[in-house]
């Protein structure tokens, strides 16, 4: 399904990069969260909770876009090392703002890697922007969609390079 089929829906933005490395070393570097900081353009880095990178677990995420800074708190929903790793970004009224997903799955000569991200329905700089100016609110979402989706890739070209060296 495209970007645009599911914005009816909620803004999804999906992509994947193959990697030469076994999952267990992939799941290494996509559970570091300063190694995250230093690819993403807008994530910078984050602390986990007391229970670390597993179901159940948080982490405090730091990000900055332009001059904008903020922290969020996440809810890991799904960590199965070498496979998948979910979180929910948490915010007031009990709907996450974004629920984030990297699965790892088993290729040729190593692994493909597949980053994906579902906005909303929860609150978030998407929605006050969308709120603000809502005659612009398909050119909103379809910025936001493609700066998600260029951060995505950094990371996961960091992710790669990281995992093959």
């Amino acid at each position: 399904m495209s970007d645009a089929q599911r914005w009816d829906d909620l803004p999804y933005v999906e992509t994947e990069i193959s990697i030469e490395a076994l999952p267990e070393d992939v799941w290494r570097f996509v559970t570091d969260l300063e190694k995250w900081g230093m690819w993403s353009p807008e994530f910078q880095g984050g602390e986990w909770g007391p229970a670390g990178p597993v179901a159940g677990g948080t982490f405090v995420g730091r990000n900055a876009l332009g001059e904008r800074r903020w922290e969020t708190t996440s809810l890991i929903t799904e960590a199965e090392p070498g496979r998948v790793f979910a979180w929910a970004v948490q915010t007031e009224g009990g709907l996450p703002g974004s629920t984030w997903r990297i699965e790892i799955e088993p290729a040729d000569s190593g692994v493909t890697v597949k980053h994906s991200v579902q906005l909303g329905p929860g609150a978030s700089g998407l929605t006050a922007a969308i709120e603000k100016y809502p005659d612009d609110a398909e050119q909103i979402k379809a910025r936001r969609a493609e700066a998600v989706r260029a951060g995505m890739e950094a990371v996961l070209e960091g992710l790669k390079a990281a995992a093959e060296s």
